[in-house]
């Protein structure tokens, strides 16, 4: 009887060590665009099985681009998810969307590409692009980093023609040469370098664009289930913590993911992905969003994409990011210290 008393306790114990009950596993909605270099953690988290050691049971939606994943807000198909900057400012002004962390910066994975032939002519004398058409998809992360590029190069924001398509619909275009020049992000840039023959123009780290990628939650899902949303920041942070940990694993699983969402891209282009795109620990993410007179770098970050939005004439002016920027979820995890040990137990291995 007192093997059976013991391993009774030493069960107890383990259960107790664990974040949530994996028995009582809350339904929550997630969003994310597939394919894309930020979603990773949540692939990880399905292969691993992390959701339910936090006991939340997701529910995936995913949607071509930011806009219309933003747009679905109101029908409560989500409660929380990843997607760009500008989108998550759209979001905000619109439905009530709540930025709650970062996925990773994306400034240099957002970037205007032209045709190889093209490439000498138009790096020599950028003014060669006015009148030009430009590929890209509007209100998103790469149409604020091309028009800080076209800056950055002597031109006016406007003096090319922006054509609105969608980013598959853009390696079309440039793969069977009908179209010269594309605003795409990683890793379609990668694929219009290996099947088109594209290379860089210009990214938004080059124009000195921040393009930080969001971690949202809907306004009234935080009201509501504030703890979940917490868990939900806690298993997107453990995944980049372990992704980290685990080099080789994680870009195997990668390109699993990157392949389910129907993109193949190679080892090459995968190795750009974990190079070019910097993501942020619970440490990191809290420094980055904690407020100094002045507000914080995310505030910064933010303030300067919803400046671009009104200026396009998009939203009619830029919300304050006090408002729908927090670092309160975040906080939670910080403060909880079962919690934070499972977001951040491989950070120094």
């Amino acid at each position: 009887m007192r093997t059976i008393f013991a391993g009774l306790a030493l069960a107890a114990a383990l259960m107790g060590a664990a974040p949530a009950s994996a028995q009582t596993s809350a339904p929550i909605g997630v969003s994310y665009q597939p394919s894309l270099y930020w979603a990773l953690p949540f692939h990880y988290a399905n292969v691993k099985g992390w959701w339910k050691d936090v006991g939340l049971a997701p529910n995936f939606t995913t949607f071509p681009a930011g806009a219309p994943q933003i747009a679905a807000a109101p029908s409560k198909s989500w409660d929380v998810g990843g997607t760009g900057s500008v989108p998550a400012v759209l979001g905000a002004v619109r439905f009530n969307i709540l930025t709650i962390g970062i996925t990773n910066d994306e400034s240099k994975t957002n970037a205007m590409m032209v045709r190889g032939e093209r490439f000498d002519a138009i790096k020599a004398n950028p003014q060669l692009l006015k009148g030009q058409r430009l590929l890209l998809t509007t209100n998103s992360t790469v149409d604020y980093a091309s028009r800080k590029c076209l800056v950055k190069m002597g031109l006016a924001a406007n003096d090319m023609q922006f054509v609105n398509l969608g980013q598959a619909q853009i390696i079309t275009a440039l793969t069977s040469n009908n179209g010269d020049f594309a605003g795409v992000w990683a890793p379609n840039t990668y694929t219009l370098e290996e099947r088109a023959g594209a290379r860089y123009l210009c990214s938004g780290g080059d124009a000195d664009a921040i393009v930080p990628g969001a971690l949202i939650v809907r306004g009234d899902f935080a009201k509501e289930r504030p703890d979940d949303v917490a868990k939900f920041l806690a298993v997107y942070l453990r995944g980049w913590s372990w992704a980290k940990a685990n080099p080789a694993e994680a870009r195997t699983l990668a390109l699993d993911f990157y392949k389910q969402g129907g993109l193949e891209v190679s080892a090459r282009a995968m190795d750009q992905e974990f190079a070019l795109r910097p993501t942020f620990g619970l440490d990191e993410q809290l420094k980055i969003m904690t407020r100094g007179a002045a507000g914080s770098t995310v505030d910064g970050w933010f303030s300067e994409i919803g400046k671009f939005i009104t200026e396009v004439g998009t939203i009619p002016a830029n919300p304050d990011a006090k408002n729908y920027i927090t670092d309160d979820f975040l906080k939670r995890v910080a403060a909880d210290p079962k919690l934070k040990a499972f977001a951040t137990e491989f950070d120094k291995k």
